[in-house]
C-alpha cells in the first residue's frame, strides 16, 4: 500500500510530523530503526513558541522567570517550559500509522514522466525493501562532521532541595575551575518536575565543541564552589549535536530541514509549531524566512569569532535587550524586521573591540572543512 506521506525517523520532528499527519487524515508510514525506542535528552522550549494542539501533559515545568548571568544577573520575562521526555513522545500518538523497523539507506525523487504522471518518491531500505509514497520527508537529524559546529553538555539530576538557587536559563559567572583563556562555558538549571533538577555545563557552540568529560569536571567544581558535593550516584546526561546543517527544502523537517537554532541550538517548538504547515504543504522557507536564516548563521560566526574572556559581556548585553528583541532573535524565524533590529540594538550596545572581532567573523567567508 502506498502512503500519502513516508516520514523518515521518528525523533521529536518526524514523530510530530506524522502524529499531525494523522489528524488531518493522512496515510502515513514511519520509517525507524528502533521505533520502540525512548528520548533520554531533555528539551525544553519558551512557552510562547508552542502550538495549541500540544497536549498539556508534555510539559513537566514551567519557569515563569528564568535567570540569565553573564558578569550581572538579568530575569527574563518570558516563561520558559520543560518537557516531560515520555509524555511528549506518548502525547505524538502515532496509532495508525505503518510504523517500519528499518534504516533509510536512500531516498530516491521522483525521476520520470510515465503515462500517469510523475513517479513517486521513494525510499530503500537497509533490508532491500523498497517504499513509495505520496511524498517523501526526511527527519532524521544531522549527522556529525568536523565542518559543523557542535553543542555539548554535561548534567546531572538532583534532588531539588539540593538546589537552592534560581532557575539558569545560562549562567556565564567564572566558577567553574576552567583556565584563563580557555573555551567557555555555561550552567544550565532546570527543573525536571517538582522533585528533580537538571544542573548541567554547556558548551554553547564551538567547532570543535568542548568535550563532554572536561565538561563533567567543570560542572564538579562549579557545583562544589556552590556547596554541592556530587556523590557519583546521580543519573546523568551527555549531549553532542551539530547545531548547523540541515536543508531548506520541502523534503526535510527538523534539524534535517535546517529548522535548528544555529546560534542556540533549539529545534523541538519550531518542529512542534509548523508540522501543521509541512502537513498542508506549504512552504516554510518563504524569502523573510530564509533571510532570518542568513541572520542567524553569522549570529553563529560572530559566537565562534568571540575570544572566550568576551562572551559574558555579550550576553550581558543581549539580556539586557527588551524582551520583544529577545523574542524576535530567539524564535521568530520568519520575523525579519525584528531579528535585523534585536540584531543591530545588540552590536550597538558592545565594545567597539568586539564589534570589530563579529564584524570580521560575519563578512568572512568561513573556510569549509572536509567532513
Amino acid at each position: 500500500m502506498t502512503s500519502d506521506l513516508l516520514v523518515c525517523g521518528a525523533g521529536p520532528a518526524g514523530r510530530a510530523l506524522a502524529h499531525r499527519a494523522l489528524s488531518h487524515g493522512l496515510s502515513v508510514a514511519v520509517i525507524e530503526p528502533q521505533p520502540q525506542r525512548r528520548w533520554t535528552a531533555t528539551y525544553a522550549a519558551w512557552a510562547d513558541e508552542l502550538p495549541g494542539w500540544l497536549a498539556s501533559e508534555a510539559v513537566a515545568a514551567t519557569v515563569n522567570r528564568p535567570v540569565a548571568w553573564g558578569t550581572r544577573r538579568a530575569v527574563m520575562d518570558r516563561p520558559y517550559v520543560v518537557f516531560d521526555i515520555g509524555r511528549l513522545r506518548d502525547s505524538l500518538d502515532l496509532t495508525g500509522a505503518h510504523i517500519v523497523a528499518d534504516r533509510v539507506a536512500e531516498i530516491v525523487p521522483p525521476t520520470r514522466w510515465g503515462t500517469r504522471g510523475l513517479d513517486l518518491p521513494s525510499v530503500r531500505l537497509a533490508s532491500g525493501n523498497v517504499m513509495a509514497a505520496g511524498r517523501v520527508i526526511d527527519a532524521r537529524g544531522v549527522g556529525r562532521s568536523p565542518a559543523r559546529a557542535e553543542q555539548t553538555a554535561f548534567g546531572v539530576i538532583v534532588e531539588r532541595d539540593r538546589w537552592r538557587e534560581d532557575m539558569l536559563f545560562m549562567d556565564w559567572r567564572a566558577d567553574n575551575g576552567a583556565e584563563t583563556g580557555a573555551p567557555p562555558s555555561f550552567l544550565y538549571a532546570v527543573p525536571l518536575d517538582d522533585e528533580r533538577v537538571l544542573l548541567e555545563e554547556t558548551c554553547l557552540v564551538g567547532r570543535p565543541a568542548l568535550d563532554p568529560r572536561d565538561l563533567h569536571d567543570r560542572l564538579r567544581h562549579r557545583l562544589r564552589s556552590r556547596g554541592i558535593e556530587l556523590t557519583g550516584d546521580e543519573a546523568i546526561e551527555r549531549v553532542r549535536f551539530p547545531v548547523e546543517g540541515g536543508l531548506r527544502k520541502a523534503t526535510a523537517f527538523g534539524a534535517a530541514g535546517a529548522l535548528m537554532h544555529p546560534a542556540t541550538g533549539y529545534s523541538v517548538a519550531t518542529a512542534l509549531a509548523t508540522a501543521d504547515a509541512v502537513v498542508r504543504g506549504d512552504s516554510l522557507w518563504p524569502a523573510p524566512a530564509r533571510a532570518v536564516h542568513a541572520l542567524r548563521a553569522a549570529g553563529l560566526r560572530a559566537l565562534l569569532a568571540l575570544p572566550p574572556q568576551d562572551l559574558p559581556a555579550f550576553f550581558d548585553a543581549f539580556f539586557a535587550l527588551p524582551v520583544p528583541a529577545q523574542r524576535a532573535y530567539l524564535s521568530g524565524r520568519e520575523d525579519l524586521p525584528g531579528t535585523a533590529a534585536a540584531m543591530t540594538s545588540l552590536f550597538a550596545a558592545l565594545p567597539w573591540r568586539t564589534r570589530r572581532v563579529m564584524a570580521a567573523a560575519v563578512v568572512r567567508p568561513r573556510k569549509r572543512a572536509r567532513p
